[in-house]
């Protein structure tokens, strides 16, 4: 199935209204540990440039946290503030 131009212009200007506003919250809540640039070299943090592309398992570790050592976030991030820093990280990954 095509989708219309349009509409797919639409998706990616959501998309990077998404990011956009992932950068925010990323910036706020997230880079005192993962450092600015989605990277904090010497800590224990990974490298969030190259994380899997894997929607599913970041949202679960984000709220969940991460064997003791990422501190869950569910109840200081929404759905939405998840979605957006998603986006964000996504936006940024290398191949």
């Amino acid at each position: 199935m095509l989708i219309p131009a349009a509409a797919q212009q639409s998706t990616a200007i959501d998309l990077q209204g998404q990011a956009d506003q992932g950068k925010v919250t990323y910036a706020k809540k997230c880079s005192h540990c993962h450092g600015p640039n989605l990277m904090n070299s010497g800590t224990i943090t990974p490298d969030l440039r190259a994380i899997p592309d894997d929607k599913a398992r970041f949202v679960t570790t984000v709220k969940n946290g991460k064997n003791n050592k990422m501190p869950p976030w569910g109840d200081i991030l929404n759905e939405q503030e998840i979605a957006d820093v998603w986006a964000f990280v996504s936006s940024r990954r290398t191949p």
